[in-house]
């Protein structure tokens, strides 16, 4: 396992626990490493519903992680079947483990990840035709918004977790999901051998450190080229944005962030967007003028209005709002609001809002209503792709 910390005394690190062999072992090699600090490590194991067995299967997890001195919860995810089920549940699992780190105030969440899924998500991203960025694979590190995430055995292989496994005696849940060959991943797992895994994490590696340095080249250029606003859009001086490398991995990390994506578009849709200085691409939309908004079009459904609450993959809800209120888009009804003169029009219908029975009640970005009632509790930009570089 990749050293952790430093993280202070008595650290709080929360783990993703599926219950197959690779996130049972960082489990159990997160808790030596804690308790040898004073500290601890929680595990969260979701349920996602897909099969009939998952929920006891989940309990059953908990209760062998309980049994090795891991405290564990069940989150149930409730998901439902359909197309892109593997990718639905990957972000569902993502969203519920970062929601369990602020709740219970720890600030590092581990993930299992290992050298071969890094290499099938280099492999992934090739097809996909991901740049540079996307061929860096998962990073070691990201700051997301409730959590630093870590993945701490990327230079780990399988095999070696699967033997930790072994040699304390606990006995790891085998999703058959992971067999089906029926998903792109599974199909390229079967077909790479241990050689071609660890040139692949290697290049991984390489493309890793080009995206470090190409972050340092995008965070001068973002200074010197875009305002980007807490209402949830950017201004962008597309001469200073430029056209090379920089140029574009810098408006994919706007476009992940205006677009409360958690991957940049390709690198092809990224050329072509500052080629023509206009178009839409993963939830935003570049205008000439250089604004860069939300997409009317894609943005998220109502979610209830409880505190801590992410709308939209944007907006997290701080404090306590009016009960029974619904988070959702101001939309066409805010348009005839008075905005600030800084605020385009087009943006208006994208600010979050609080709905009480289906009418438009509060627009705290417009000081609607006049006078207020959202005192107790505001609207943070928390785009769930953490920061933009």
């Amino acid at each position: 396992m990749a050293p952790l910390g430093p993280f202070g005394a008595a650290p709080c690190l929360l783990a993703g626990v599926s219950g197959g062999p690779h996130s049972l072992a960082l489990a159990l090699l997160a808790r030596d490493w804690a308790r040898e600090r004073g500290g601890r490590v929680l595990a969260l194991v979701c349920d996602h519903g897909l099969r009939p067995e998952s929920a006891a299967e989940a309990a059953g997890v908990a209760a062998m992680l309980a049994a090795q001195g891991v405290e564990a919860r069940v989150e149930p995810l409730r998901l439902a079947g359909g197309p892109g089920t593997q990718e639905r549940a990957r972000e569902a699992r993502l969203n519920a483990l970062l929601e369990a780190c602020r709740a219970a105030g720890a600030p590092w969440l581990l993930l299992g990840h290992h050298r071969a899924d890094q290499a099938e998500t280099l492999l992934m991203r090739a097809l996909a035709g991901s740049g540079p960025a996307g061929l860096s694979a998962m990073a070691p590190a990201r700051a997301a918004a409730a959590a630093l995430v870590l993945r701490p055995l990327l230079g780990v292989s399988p095999d070696r977790l699967e033997a930790v496994c072994a040699a304390t005696g606990v006995d790891p849940v085998r999703d058959p999901s992971n067999a089906d060959r029926r998903f792109t991943r599974i199909r390229l797992r079967g077909e790479l051998g241990a050689a071609a895994v660890a040139a692949l994490a290697e290049t991984a590696a390489r493309f890793g450190q080009r995206r470090q340095a190409l972050a340092d080249g995008v965070a001068g250029r973002l200074a010197g080229a875009c305002l980007l606003h807490e209402a949830g859009f950017a201004r962008l001086d597309l001469a200073a944005l430029g056209e090379d490398a920089v140029a574009r991995s810098a408006l994919g990390a706007l476009i992940r962030t205006i677009g409360g994506r958690r991957y940049p578009p390709a690198e092809d849709t990224l050329r072509r967007l500052i080629a023509q200085g206009e178009g839409t691409s993963g939830g935003a939309v570049l205008r000439r003028n250089g604004v860069l908004l939300r997409e009317e079009a894609a943005l998220g459904p109502p979610v209830p209005a409880r505190p801590g609450a992410l709308w939209d993959g944007r907006f997290r809800l701080v404090g306590t709002p009016p009960a029974g209120a619904v988070m959702a888009a101001a939309g066409e009804a805010a348009r005839r609001l008075p905005r600030p003169a800084w605020m385009p029009a087009s943006v208006v219908p994208t600010l979050p809002s609080l709905h009480l029975k289906g009418t438009l009640a509060e627009v705290p970005a417009l000081s609607y209503p006049a006078g207020g009632c959202h005192a107790g509790y505001a609207f943070r930009f928390a785009p769930a792709g953490g920061a933009m570089t």
